[in-house]
C-alpha cells in the first residue's frame, strides 16, 4: 500500500527521481551526452521516440534503425526540426530477421562511427501465433533473440570505443514489471510456442520476452565482469503509457474505475524518463546488472533474478543465432 502511495503522488526514491519525473528532467545535468554516440531500436514512436527527442536535445549523435525507413526519416524530421543541429543517422533494420540484424551491424560497423549507448527499446505483441523467416515464434524473435544478436555483433565495438575514449559503455534492455508473471521452464516454453500455436497465449508471450530480456542483462553484466571491459548493462520496466482509451462512460461506477486506473498510467516523458536516467546518469557509473523502475533500482521477479535461467538462456540463445538449426531443434526434441 505505501509503495503505491509513493507511486501515485510521485515520491521520489534513493535517486532523486520518482514515477512523476521527466526524460528531460533527469538529463539536465547530463552535459556529457555531446560526446555519445547511440543506438535506440523502436525510435520512431511512443517510448523509443522520446528517448531520442530527449538524447538528441543534450546533444547526443543518434543512429535510428527501423523496419520502415519512412518511419525513422519521419522521427529523425521531428527531431532536427526542434533540434535543428542534430546528427541523426538513419538505418533499415527489422529484429524479427537475424539476416536483418546481421546486414545492419555490417552496414553500422562500415560507418566508422564510436558506439557509447545501445538501447534495446523496441518492442512487439502479437496478438496471431506468428513464426519469424528463421522459424522462431515472432514476439520471442524480435522483443528478445534479435536484440541479443544486435547486442552480441555490436559488443566489441562498444568495449573498443570505451577503451579508447574513457567513457563507459552503457547497455539498457527495455523490459516490464510483466516479466514477473511468467512462470515454467524457460526453454520448454520457446519450444513449445514454436513448435505449436495451440501453446501461445499472446500476453503470456509477451511477458516471456519480457523476462528474457532481464535474464539477458543479467547474464551479459556477469559476462562483462569477467571481460573487465568497461561496459555495463541494465534492464528498466519504464511504467505504464498514458494512451487515449476508448470506453462506454455510462453510470458512475465506470468513471471511478476509470479514474482510479488512470491515476496509475504515465506520459510519454514520464516513461521514457527511467531508460534515460539508466543510459545517461552520472550516479550509475559501475552499476550493471540491476533493474530498474521509476528511475530507482528495484527488485526483478525470482525468476527474473536466476543466475541459473539465464546462464540457460544464453546458451540456447547462442545456438539460436548460430543458425545452427539442427543444433536448435535436437535442444528442443529434449523436451519432446
Amino acid at each position: 500500500m505505501l509503495e503505491t502511495v509513493k507511486y501515485l503522488i510521485g515520491s521520489t526514491g534513493p535517486a532523486g527521481y520518482g514515477s512523476k519525473s521527466t526524460a528531460e528532467q533527469v538529463t539536465e545535468n547530463c552535459r556529457h551526452l555531446r560526446s555519445i554516440t547511440a543506438i535506440i531500436t523502436g525510435a520512431t514512436s511512443g517510448i523509443g521516440a522520446e528517448t531520442a527527442r530527449v538524447l538528441a536535445k543534450r546533444g547526443a549523435r543518434l543512429v535510428l534503425p527501423a523496419r520502415s525507413p519512412k518511419a525513422a526519416e519521419d522521427a529523425k524530421a521531428r527531431i532536427v526540426s526542434e533540434f535543428p543541429d542534430s546528427e541523426i543517422v538513419v538505418m533499415v533494420l527489422d529484429l524479427s530477421s537475424l539476416n536483418s540484424v546481421r546486414n545492419f551491424v555490417a552496414e553500422f560497423l562500415s560507418l566508422n562511427l564510436p558506439l557509447n549507448l545501445l538501447i534495446n527499446n523496441a518492442g512487439k505483441f502479437s496478438h496471431q501465433h506468428a513464426i519469424s523467416e528463421d522459424g522462431i515464434e515472432m514476439t520471442f524473435a524480435t522483443n528478445y533473440l534479435g536484440h541479443f544478436l544486435l547486442t552480441k555483433l555490436l559488443l566489441k565495438k562498444m568495449v573498443q570505443t570505451a577503451k579508447m575514449t574513457g567513457v563507459q559503455g552503457r547497455i539498457v534492455n527495455v523490459s516490464s514489471n510483466i516479466h514477473g508473471s511468467f512462470s515454467g521452464d524457460v526453454i520448454r516454453y520457446i519450444w513449445l510456442i514454436t513448435r505449436n500455436k495451440s501453446h501461445y497465449d499472446a500476453t503470456r508471450a509477451y511477458a516471456f520476452s519480457k523476462l528474457a530480456n532481464v535474464l539477458h542483462a543479467n547474464e551479459l553484466a556477469e559476462r562483462l565482469k569477467q571481460m573487465e571491459a568497461n561496459v555495463i548493462v541494465n534492464c528498466v520496466h519504464p511504467g505504464i503509457v498514458r494512451t487515449r482509451l476508448t470506453r462506454d462512460r455510462e453510470g458512475l461506477i465506470t468513471d471511478v474505475v476509470f479514474f482510479l486506473a488512470s491515476r496509475f498510467l504515465k506520459t510519454i516523458s514520464q516513461a521514457a524518463a527511467t531508460t534515460c536516467y539508466v543510459a545517461s546518469h552520472p550516479r550509475l557509473v559501475n552499476v550493471t546488472g540491476k533493474y530498474f523502475a521509476d528511475c530507482n533500482e528495484a527488485l526483478p521477479s525470482k525468476l527474473g533474478s536466476n543466475s541459473t535461467e539465464a546462464a540457460r538462456l544464453w546458451s540456447i540463445s547462442e545456438i539460436m543465432v548460430s543458425r545452427d538449426f539442427k543444433a536448435v531443434f535436437d535442444s528442443f526434441n529434449a523436451f519432446d
